[in-house]
């Protein structure tokens, strides 16, 4: 990747010493592309982008929401709402539409695509798919989230955000079945979203001719460690539980600078990030699925006891961020 780059990027050999040391340090080991490396160095319209996102977008969200149906051993007439999730790119219809056709969801089901939260939007769909589920509580809810940031490499970029961007990001895609009732797994007791006060130009992109350029402000931990233990106190009032109850911890991986943010305000050890952490080192930042894999980390890999109660928490363009309160049953 990194020689990729320096064939590509129009950086002068002295600059590319400290754009080195910024790949190193970003604690991303591997990630994925739907394209080779070789193929991201093109150049491309915004029209041709966007072909690549629909055509890869739909065989990738078909594939992890038929893997979920059937591990969950759910018929897919039986989803009553489906929430695509996705910022990385734009298609009308939306990937849901296709999904119903593909995996043959009911005519009559329930669509919801989010669109424009950013990282945020894993968590964001998982707190609307609850809320749905409050009003029907016998439903089925599929969320599924596909992230292809790689097909926005911008190669006569040289801005430090879009270096970081680089660093950072990686494609992924994720599938949630919810529904209510008993039964193992993970349950959402409460939620809370949040736009932060003047920070509109804090996080997001910029759509150009050439596709997406990436708005990333350095301000963003300092924003985190300034506002995050109020608002994770103001979550977890309404259930009565204390933050010392939180024994997992699903956060976004959102880069090496914010989990390190969330340790310090939250007075957390590195331990008790390391689901977040392995996700970063593993796959990047997926921007809205890469909370949808730590929270795959969690259930799989570390199996909190019952009644364990656990954080979810992600952050957006906006400055936004949306948390969760989890009760593992």
């Amino acid at each position: 990747m990194k020689r990729t780059l320096q064939e590509t990027l129009s950086i002068s050999p002295a600059r590319w010493k400290a754009v080195s040391t910024l790949l190193d340090s970003a604690a991303v080991e591997s990630r994925h592309s739907v394209l080779p490396l070789d193929a991201l160095r093109a150049r491309r319209s915004l029209t041709e982008t966007m072909a690549l996102y629909r055509t890869h977008a739909i065989e990738l969200g078909r594939q992890v929401a038929a893997d979920c149906l059937q591990q969950a051993a759910v018929h897919p007439h039986d989803v009553d709402l489906v929430i695509t999730v996705s910022c990385t790119g734009v298609m009308l219809p939306s990937l849901d539409a296709y999904l119903a056709n593909d995996l043959g969801l009911r005519p009559d089901v329930r669509r919801l695509p989010i669109t424009e939260l950013g990282c945020a939007a894993g968590a964001a769909a998982l707190a609307r798919g609850r809320d749905y589920l409050v009003g029907h509580p016998g439903a089925r809810v599929l969320i599924v989230s596909v992230e292809l940031p790689s097909l926005s490499f911008q190669r006569d970029d040289s801005s430090l955000a879009n270096l970081v961007s680089l660093a950072l990001f990686g494609d992924g895609a994720a599938a949630v079945l919810l529904h209510a009732g008993e039964g193992t797994g993970v349950s959402i007791v409460e939620t809370r979203s949040h736009l932060f006060a003047r920070s509109l130009d804090a996080l997001g992109f910029d759509l150009r001719d050439d596709g997406f350029h990436i708005v990333l402000a350095k301000e963003l931990p300092a924003m985190v460690r300034r506002e995050l233990p109020a608002l994770v106190d103001a979550l977890l009032a309404p259930s009565g539980v204390d933050p010392v109850q939180l024994s997992a911890l699903v956060l976004h991986p959102g880069g090496r600078s914010i989990l390190e943010a969330i340790e310090d305000v939250l007075a957390l050890q590195r331990a008790a990030l390391a689901p977040s952490w392995d996700v970063l080192r593993e796959c990047g930042n997926m921007s809205s699925a890469a909370v949808l894999f730590v929270l795959h980390a969690w259930i799989t890999r570390v199996r909190p006891a019952s009644g364990c109660y656990g954080l979810m928490a992600a952050f957006g363009p906006g400055f936004s961020t949306e948390l969760l309160l989890l009760r593992w049953t």
